[in-house]
């Protein structure tokens, strides 16, 4: 059986690229990861190459699709990049980011004692993973949503997930027509922590038992010291596994599944799915992704770092 070939290009770091031969469902995929190094040209011209050339794409380093509550928002600059496509499905990981993240959260909630109800947990960014934020608010949890102070540098904790939808509503139709490396670390800034804004916002990761959400935005800002905190993130190399054990992370929980000694972006899962459900993507429905994930029996990985 002649392997489907899964391929995600990214405005992150050249550095993280990767491929693996893998099988899912008996399946044989070839999946791998270009990096653009927050080039958008040259994304776009990755992107028109890959055209018509592989059976699904995903685009990492950015989302195209924020959902917050009942409200999609559309970030422009990614816009350029899924109109550069005009064959190949074409996924950003939201709409896996919806259902196997929310599942992930269940599943530690039911079946493990890592997040009984009052864990304080910090999600860098909710407006990118709502259906994970929404899964930590079900489980009881005490949240922060570190939108406005990771993305926006500015040190406000929003508490409640209204309160979140509230200034999203405001906030995003402007925020979404920023160049996407204003409000993301794109390229470089993915291979780097930013040690000051990391020291300032400390007590915020410090304040949390759980810091959950995109590893860039977690890596970015991780500070010099943690206390044992749990981590639940993806994306994750070797190398980041060595941070977070050095920096003192006590777990990593990883939602995708790992390939090779590391998880890829829900983008390049996302883009797996769509490859094996070989349906339109405007006919695909979270129930067939979460069909599809009973059937890959997907669960998170859960590794004990100190």
């Amino acid at each position: 059986m002649a392997p489907k070939r899964v391929v995600s290009v990214s405005l992150g770091s050249s550095k993280r690229d990767h491929r693996v031969d893998v099988s899912f469902l008996g399946q044989p995929f070839e999946i791998s990861r270009r990096g653009t190094d927050g080039d958008m040209e040259k994304a776009i011209a990755t992107l028109k190459e890959l055209d018509g050339n592989v059976d699904a794409i995903g685009l990492g380093g950015i989302d195209v699709y924020l959902y917050v509550g009942q409200q999609q928002y559309v970030i422009q600059d990614a816009l350029k990049l899924l109109e550069a496509v005009k064959v190949t499905p074409v996924v950003d990981g939201s709409g896996l980011k919806n259902t196997l993240e929310r599942e992930v959260v269940r599943y530690l909630s039911r079946k493990t004692d890592l997040i009984p109800p009052g864990t304080k947990v910090l999600m860098v960014s909710a407006a990118d993973r709502f259906g994970m934020a929404e899964a930590f608010v079900e489980a009881g949890c005490d949240m922060i949503f570190g939108d406005l102070i990771f993305a926006m540098g500015v040190p406000y904790p929003i508490r409640t997930l209204a309160e979140l939808e509230q200034i999203a509503n405001k906030l995003l139709p402007e925020i979404c027509k920023m160049p996407f490396h204003m409000i993301y670390p794109t390229g470089k800034k993915q291979e780097t922590v930013d040690e000051e804004k990391a020291a300032k916002f400390a007590p915020f990761y410090k304040e949390a038992r759980v810091i959950a959400g995109d590893f860039h935005m977690v890596r970015r800002f991780l500070p010099a010291q943690l206390e044992g905190q749990i981590i639940v993130t993806n994306t994750t190399t070797p190398s980041d596994v060595n941070l977070l054990r050095e920096r003192g992370a006590g777990y990593l929980i990883t939602t995708t599944p790992e390939l090779d000694g590391r998880s890829f972006g829900t983008n390049v899962m996302e883009g797996v799915l769509v490859a094996l459900l070989a349906k339109p993507l405007s006919a695909i429905t979270p129930d067939d992704y979460l069909d599809l994930l009973r059937r890959l029996n997907f669960e998170p990985k859960i590794r004990k770092l100190n």
